[in-house]
């Protein structure tokens, strides 16, 4: 698991990858910071990334960070999980039932 990258959540609306990356370049450089975004409309999620050169430099700002009010706003730090595998299906054309539960032929 890479201790270098954080996850940051919580996070107001009208937080930009600029505005993400200031909040923590004060523990360290700061290799990359992304506000994750919807497709469809690229409005924020409400979370984020945060990846440092370093692990001392991300476990601080962790610490540190976490619990902290922005723009009124309590975020979330914690170090990022890899990502899971979600199963495929369930919705309209991902398998799974139909709307009016008739099989598929």
């Amino acid at each position: 698991m890479d201790k270098k990258k954080l996850y940051v959540g919580n996070l107001p609306w009208s937080v930009t990858n600029d505005s993400l990356k200031e909040l923590f370049v004060s523990y360290g450089e700061v290799v990359e910071a992304v506000v994750i975004t919807d497709r469809m409309s690229g409005r924020s999620k409400g979370f984020g990334f945060v990846t440092f050169a370093d692990e001392a430099a991300a476990e601080k700002a962790a610490t540190e960070m976490n619990g902290k009010t922005v723009e009124e706003r309590q975020i979330v730090v914690n170090v990022a999980r890899p990502r899971e595998e979600r199963p495929a299906g369930g919705g309209y054309r991902g398998g799974g039932f139909r709307r009016d539960n008739r099989p598929r032929y």
